[in-house]
């Protein structure tokens, strides 16, 4: 008999007529997008209990403090290694480690994906299409002449702030990437209106790299020897990894940098293990329309369960990541995904009626009685109906949702949150904990919360 462990992560439980049905999973080679309304159990009953069961390494970000406070204790009680991004004390946690974005940059594609992760936050939708892609283009030649020459995101910034800084160039042509640096002196030498539009763009996207609440996070430290993260390290082991910031934040294109740096790590450990990671790797992307916005996770989707890695990708609407990865980037993150969760209160009209037509249609039954000669006849025809319109789907209520799941029928579940579970109690008392540990470090902003919440894990 398998554990719920061992099968993948719990979905929810069958709905039938008479009742409570059994017990649904997704499998370790599944990819799973669910799109749920604020307050309908998006953290309660897929965010805390998949981070809680992931048998592996766990990535988890999220813009509030629940998640990390109801999972962060029983997962160091297991012996992981629990790692809090957390630049803008959403825990009132203080910095503990860094990671740096360019150890390990030695191609332009690389880079050019980093620099993606900083364009896809420019909220301003026209420039970010006229002149993103030569932002993207000037970030990924700053950013690649740092990590060549071994200097920090600091010296980025400094250039982005010098539109005619020489530097860039002349560390590409020392480290051959000649067409990179002609590229570059073609964009500072370019017309005055096309060059400002250009750094412009890039300061916006970029403005993290200005927040020295955020730049400790990813450059090297003078007077403190912190750990430094290692994504290769971290996809083979079983830590856990939250990267908490504020919806729409600067720091929202570095958590996405740092979650693309691990699945990609994972991705290549799984290549060299002879295809999968074992244990398998729980990705959990809450808000990941807001402050992971992964350029290329549509195409990631379409192999990340085959490598054992588990994408959960959130998101409040079908719309809403349209308007991060456009109508063919989310058509491709919806073909790719083999679990879709339609949870309460979807209000966009077009999706749910698209949904309705995948549920499909029913024969019901309609009598009609006619009279003559004194006497009734009866007869019984079939009429198709759909099983669910749209007014069903967007009036589902929480704590129900709708699953699709590849090769098989549509089907109604019963959401199976964190507090209905056996660890409840376990659970509820860690966030009691993790909350007044907040509370004090609020109070006594000279102790963070999470050094106190780590003294009383070690009590």
């Amino acid at each position: 008999m398998l554990s719920a462990g061992d099968t993948g992560l719990l979905l929810g439980d069958l709905k039938r007529p008479s009742g409570r049905g059994p017990a649904l999973f997704a499998s370790w080679e599944d990819t799973i997008t669910a799109f749920m309304a604020p307050r309908t159990g998006k953290t309660t009953a897929l965010s805390i209990p998949y981070v809680l069961s992931a048998p592996g390494a766990a990535v988890a970000t999220s813009n509030k403090a629940d998640l990390w406070a109801a999972t962060a204790q029983q997962r160091a009680e297991a012996g992981n290694a629990v790692w809090l991004f957390d630049p803008q004390r959403i825990t009132g946690a203080r910095q503990r480690w860094w990671w740096n974005p360019l150890a390990g940059l030695a191609t332009v594609e690389a880079a050019h994906r980093l620099a993606a992760h900083f364009v896809l936050t420019v909220d301003d939708n026209t420039r970010r299409d006229l002149w993103g892609p030569a932002a993207q283009d000037l970030l990924c030649a700053l950013f690649l002449a740092a990590a060549s020459s071994a200097r920090s995101l600091r010296e980025c910034s400094r250039w982005l702030a010098d539109a005619g800084s020489p530097v860039p160039a002349e560390l590409l042509e020392a480290a051959g990437f000649h067409a990179l640096a002609a590229s570059l002196r073609g964009a500072q030498h370019g017309a005055p209106e096309t060059r400002d539009g250009i750094y412009q763009t890039a300061r916006t996207a970029a403005k993290c790299l200005n927040d020295e609440e955020i730049v400790p996070w990813v450059t090297p430290q003078r007077r403190t020897a912190l750990p430094v993260l290692d994504p290769a390290a971290f996809a083979t082991g079983r830590g856990t990894l939250y990267l908490l910031t504020e919806s729409r934040s600067a720091a929202s294109p570095l958590i996405a940098a740092m979650t693309d740096r691990v699945m990609r790590a994972g991705r290549r450990q799984a290549e060299r293990a002879g295809g999968r990671l074992d244990p398998p790797m729980v990705v959990v992307l809450d808000e990941a329309a807001n402050i992971c916005r992964i350029a290329d996770l549509p195409e990631l989707y379409s192999h990340l369960g085959s490598r054992g890695m588990v994408p959960v990708t959130i998101l409040q609407s079908y719309q809403q990541g349209v308007a991060v990865w456009g109508e063919p980037g989310m058509a491709a993150l919806w073909g790719a995904s083999t679990k879709k969760v339609i949870g309460a209160g979807i209000d966009d009209a077009r999706h749910v009626r698209d949904l309705a037509t995948l549920v499909g249609h029913h024969d019901v039954p309609v009598v009609s009685v006619s009279y003559g000669d004194a006497r009734a006849s009866q007869q019984v025809s079939l009429r198709r109906q759909q099983i669910l319109d749209a007014a069903d789907i967007r009036a589902l209520p929480p704590g129900t949702a709708l699953l699709l799941a590849t090769g098989a029928r549509p089907a109604l579940i019963t959401l199976r949150p964190w507090h209905a579970g056996p660890e409840a109690h376990r659970i509820a008392a860690a966030i009691a904990r993790a909350e007044a540990a907040m509370q004090r470090a609020a109070q006594r902003d000279e102790q963070p919360a999470w050094s106190m919440h780590q003294e009383e894990l070690a009590s």
